[in-house]
């Protein structure tokens, strides 16, 4: 459903009701689920961050790891929107959840029992049934977005402030897309096409409808087409199958306005081009509709990725290094070796693709120089990632032609610290 035709600057409780009877919000001490309006501010404030697993908010869950093995410390959504709804921080805009909203390979408990019954079931396969503690299929995709978001405090903040999602990694496989040999390797498992056609689906009905502005949603066939169908489980999985094999088949990237603020947020995970060679983020079509989107008299220009374009100066070179290693540059011999290494230390941020790097940074010189015809730079372009479970703020020097200040701002995690072999990883 959609509404319009509300005043702009006011804020309009409201409630659901199915056949009649009231089933949002729930009577509770909770403030109202309000829909609030913009009204022409020039000024935008956005709430960003990645990477949310764990169970409920309560032990050993809310425990760190070295506490407990099943602990994940305090989710600091949840944190947020107890403040939010104590007064205690500014109303924002919009709510930009930048990837692994769900652990599909690290499972609540909830989803765990549920996923119990399919496990007892399969456990005869040996090898070709899928891994026991993993999501298997779109059922069990339902089951774990539930639970995921049905915490009252994350339902309340989610029916509170507008928010976007896009897909990382966890959302579907840790290394989802990290390399062509490991889409090859995966696509060879027996299990593994009820997974990837799971995630596709689950993401498109959870997550992705809810990024399209209503003009968009006018546009989106695949909609209209769901709304006819009885069941539409069928049409989904055929969406899903052809969005894994075709990366130019469907375009889950978006843009947002929130009056001269533009955000652009890109799909770095199920966009990336792995064949015959070729590595890139982002397929060569929708690359140019980053690039068109970008341009346009804004005062402030936003692009999100779930993976950072700038790393650390020892990391960015050990990615580019074993892009090349994994090219040949050393031979077959030293490729297998440098793809076990990429797997093992996640190396497929934007400095592992060094095409795709050179080409973020080429438009962000562009936008920040104002080089077009008649183009004007922004004040501020800022880059957000999230995914490498640190925090840090970069400024981006782009050369003495410079015009918008330019930073990277990267949040992550909301929930899922670093254990210590991975703390001692990133000191190094």
């Amino acid at each position: 459903m959609l509404i319009g035709d509300l005043e702009p600057g006011t804020v309009t409780p409201y409630e659901v009701r199915l056949d009649g009877e009231p089933v949002w919000p729930p009577d509770d001490e909770r403030p109202p689920s309000v829909i609030a309006t913009r009204k022409h501010e020039r000024q935008a404030r956005l709430i960003f961050g990645s990477c949310r697993a764990g169970g409920p908010q309560s032990r050993p869950f809310t425990l760190s790891p070295e506490d407990d093995p099943s602990g994940f410390g305090v989710d600091a959504l949840w944190a947020y929107s107890r403040r939010l709804q104590d007064g205690a921080e500014p109303w924002p805009d919009c709510l930009l959840l930048m990837g692994d909203q769900v652990y599909a390979d690290e499972i609540p408990p909830e989803t765990r029992d549920f996923m119990s019954v399919r496990v007892r079931e399969t456990a005869s396969l040996g090898p070709g049934a899928p891994p026991p503690d993993q999501v298997a299929n779109f059922e069990e995709y339902t089951r774990l977005h539930r639970e995921s978001w049905s915490d009252p405090d994350i339902r309340w903040l989610l029916a509170t402030v507008p928010s976007t999602m896009i897909f990382d990694d966890h959302d579907v496989h840790d290394d989802w897309n990290i390399s062509e040999e490991w889409v090859s390797d995966m696509r060879g498992l027996p299990w593994w096409e009820e997974r990837i056609l799971g995630a596709f689906m689950a993401y498109w009905v959870y997550q992705h409808i809810g990024n399209l502005a209503p003009s968009e949603l006018a546009d989106e066939p695949l909609l209209a087409e769901v709304h006819e169908d009885e069941d539409a489980g069928p049409r989904l999985r055929r969406f899903a199958r052809t969005a894994d094999r075709d990366t130019t088949a469907a375009r889950f990237a978006f843009h947002r306005d929130f009056g001269r603020t533009r955000l652009i947020v890109i799909d770095s995970r199920a966009a990336r081009v792995l064949a015959d060679g070729q590595r890139d983020i982002v397929d060569e079509e929708e690359w140019r509709w980053i690039t068109e989107h970008s341009r346009g008299d804004f005062d402030h220009l936003i692009i999100a990725s779930t993976v950072p374009v700038f790393m650390a100066k020892g990391i960015h070179h050990l990615e580019a290094w074993n892009e090349a290693v994994c090219s040949g540059a050393w031979g077959r011999r030293a490729a297998r070796v440098g793809e076990r290494i990429r797997r093992s230390l996640d190396l497929d941020h934007w400095p592992a693709f060094q095409r795709s790097f050179r080409a973020v940074v080429d438009l962000l010189r562009e936008r920040a120089t104002a080089v077009a015809p008649g183009a004007s730079a922004p004040a501020t372009i800022l880059v957000l990632g999230g995914d490498v479970h640190t925090a840090y703020v970069a400024e981006v020097a782009l050369g003495d032609a410079q015009k918008s200040r330019v930073y990277q701002l990267v949040c992550s995690p909301f929930r899922k610290p670093m254990d210590l072999r991975e703390r001692r990883a990133v000191r190094l």
